[in-house]
């Protein structure tokens, strides 16, 4: 059965991935509903209420219902709508207009598109992004409604672990409801073992293989990963950052800070918390302070700033040697 569609919509916010999805799917529903020519594209210079108005008013011959898709209403202001105003007001019956506004603070959709919108019978819908400090709340309020029961540690391991973007977020928790069965308990372990991009767990691996000491396996990790397409930027960037954590860990630990107390700061599971310490501890800030800076000459050599005239894995092999001896 083929959805029912309203005369007009206008979706808008702040949150951008989600209207460029929403935007993505309704072109999807229009082709599958009128055909590749069932629909008009307005955006850039084309998408002005003066043009979306003479368009509405345009005989068309095209069978079934027409579609027409405006991007950029958020650079519109509400002295420009009275074409368009008059326009979405005598929208025919087979016919949807659709308002896509990308907000960021004073771009924003005009009054008078929300009102002419609501007015026509259509929908005005919010996509507005959560604030950084929210999202663990929101994302066990997301959880719940997919069947998960995610602790508040587990939700702020996600966010840290993914990031800000709340599409990517929901993806990690809709792949978590396929995994476990309803009503499941998800731990922090749980989220950092099944939401990691499988490269960037690999490359954290070989992050801890240079702190545990173990040469053989960083290098089997560094050679696997470069044999499959990773860069070598990236896998510096991560080694770089878990030797300066540790190596804070390490300066914290000789300041006598407690283990708890260091352990809270960290944003990771338990296991891995203690895991990190306890080779912090064992290496030492002396030892970390000039893993950091082996580090950070391999990054200037990989940018062709050694002079050297060895290559970049080459030296990316002895320096990984050198910090895990």
């Amino acid at each position: 059965m083929a959805p029912a569609f309203k005369s007009a919509y206008l979706i808008h916010g702040d949150d951008h991935g989600r209207i460029t999805e929403r935007r993505a799917r309704l072109r999807e529903l229009a082709e599958q509903q009128s055909g590749a020519n069932g629909f008009e594209l307005f955006d850039g210079e084309e998408a002005t209420p003066d043009n979306v108005a003479a368009a509405l008013n345009a005989m068309t011959f095209a069978i079934g219902r027409r579609f027409l898709l405006v991007d950029g209403a958020e650079r519109w202001k509400d002295k420009e709508m009275d074409a368009l105003e008059a326009a979405i007001a005598a929208i025919p019956p087979d016919t949807t207009v659709t308002f896509f506004a990308r907000e960021e603070g004073r771009l924003k959709a005009p009054k008078r598109l929300h009102d002419a919108v609501q007015r026509a019978g259509g929908n005005v819908s919010t996509e507005q992004s959560v604030k950084p400090w929210e999202l663990p709340k929101w994302v066990v309020a997301q959880a719940r409604q997919l069947g998960l029961d995610l602790t508040p540690e587990a939700a702020r391991m996600l966010v840290a672990h993914v990031g800000e973007r709340q599409q990517r977020l929901l993806r990690e928790l809709e792949k978590l409801a396929l995994e476990f069965e309803p009503n499941a308990h998800i731990d922090a372990d749980t989220v950092l073992e099944l939401t990691a991009a499988s490269a960037e767990r690999r490359a954290w691996a070989l992050a801890d293989a240079l702190l545990s000491g173990s040469a053989d396996a960083a290098t089997r990790t560094l050679l696997q990963m470069r044999a499959q397409g990773e860069r070598l930027p990236g896998l510096i960037y991560w080694m770089s950052s878990r030797v300066r954590q540790a190596h804070q860990i390490a300066r914290a630990l000789d300041r006598g800070e407690s283990q708890a107390n260091i352990k809270a700061s960290l944003r990771m599971p338990p296991s891995a918390a203690d895991k990190l310490i306890a080779d912090s501890r064992r290496i030492g800030a002396e030892r970390l302070e000039r893993a950091t800076c082996l580090i950070a000459d391999l990054e200037l050599a990989s940018r062709g700033g050694s002079g050297s005239g060895t290559s970049e894995d080459t030296q990316a092999l002895l320096t990984i040697r050198e910090i895990a001896a």
